[in-house]
Order: C-alpha cells, then sequence, then structure tokens
C-alpha cells in the first residue's frame, strides 16, 4: 500500500486565486485535508469544506472493518446529526486523514475518536478511488481481527452492531447501509475474511 508523499515546505493552500476569483483569499479555516496524486505525492491542501463542495479534488480518507473469529463485522450507524448519511450503517471506522498526517496515523485517530478503539493491529487491504457528485476520496482500507470492547462516541455514532454474514447480505440494496460501504464491502470481503 502506498503512503502519502509530503513536500519539505507546506503545501500551497487551494483554491487558488484565478481570473474567477482575483485578489487575496481569506486565510482557510478549518480541518485541512491533503491533496493528491493517485500516487500518493501531495500537492495542496484546502480546507474539507472546499473538498466537500463539489471541487472533485482527490483527498485522503481512511476505512477499518473488523470481523470476528466467527465472521461477524461490526459496523457503525452514523449519527444523525451527521452532514452525510445520518442513520446509515456504515464501515466500522472512517475518516478523512488530515493534513500532515500518514494514512496509518489517521487511521489510529480516527478509531480512538469513534469507538475509544486504541490497542490493535491494522492490516493494509487495499486502496481505490471513490467519487461522487460532492467529493473524490482515495480510501486506504484496513482490517482487524478480534472482538474488543467498543464505546462509541454518540456525536459521530449512534450505535454499533455485530452483523452475521447472512443479516448484512440481507441489508444491501435496502438503504440501510450506506452507497460507500455497499461499493467497498463486496471488494474486500475475500481479503478480510482471508484474515480468519
Amino acid at each position: 500500500m502506498i503512503d502519502l508523499v509530503y513536500p519539505p515546505e507546506p503545501a500551497p493552500l487551494f483554491p487558488r486565486p484565478s481570473i474567477a476569483r482575483p485578489g487575496r483569499r481569506a486565510f482557510p479555516t478549518g480541518e485541512m485535508l491533503p491533496l493528491i496524486e493517485p500516487s500518493g505525492l501531495v500537492y495542496g491542501q484546502a480546507t474539507r469544506a472546499w473538498c466537500h463542495s463539489g471541487s472533485q479534488v482527490l483527498h485522503p480518507v481512511v476505512h477499518l472493518h473488523i470481523v470476528d473469529r466467527f465472521g461477524k463485522i461490526y459496523l457503525q450507524k452514523r449519527a444523525l446529526t451527521k452532514d452525510l448519511l445520518p442513520g446509515y450503517w456504515d464501515t466500522a471506522v472512517g475518516g478523512h486523514v488530515t493534513y500532515g498526517e500518514q494514512a496509518v496515523e489517521a487511521l489510529y485517530r480516527e478509531a480512538a475518536e469513534e469507538l475509544g478503539l486504541h490497542a490493535f493491529n491494522p492490516i493494509p487491504l487495499t486502496t481505490y478511488t471513490y467519487e461522487t457528485g460532492r467529493e473524490r476520496e482515495f480510501v486506504f482500507i484496513y482490517g482487524m481481527v478480534g472482538h474488543p470492547d467498543l464505546a462509541p462516541d454518540e456525536s459521530e455514532v449512534s450505535e454499533g452492531k455485530w452483523w452475521a454474514p447472512e443479516e448484512l447480505d440481507a441489508a444491501f440494496g435496502k438503504n440501510i447501509l450506506t452507497p460507500n460501504f455497499e461499493s467497498e464491502f463486496p471488494q474486500i470481503r475475500a481479503r478480510l475474511m482471508a484474515l480468519l
């Protein structure tokens, strides 16, 4: 799996001034994300809001799939306060890589924030690009095996549940699971189960 390659000096801020947007722009506020090439080369940085505004810039995210020794998959239910897909079931852990982080650092941070999960051994599974009309993400996918005690943060996750494979299969296509999960899980299912 690739790593992100940051420039020695801070990368330029985006969006850049242009003929359509001349003049000085205010210093951006909010979470800053790295803008990357598919190779992992970081060429810029921008706010999360701009990355999600339809700009279609590629930015990295991390996902963690948790499977226990019985083949059950842990999913989180997105909090109703989330701006994207509130109340849908999704990958155990998911979040953005912030500027300056490597993917595995972001994974540990997100796992701690969302589930109170600190001590685990993430196994890299694959990467791919996920695109919607709103955003374009480079997804680093990790798996782990275990049945840890989890403490979901209620501002991020409304609940968590271990799904038997047949329960998960029955939920596909019924507006229960996020579209991202429904497109991603079939791609990594065999790799995840091979960890058992």
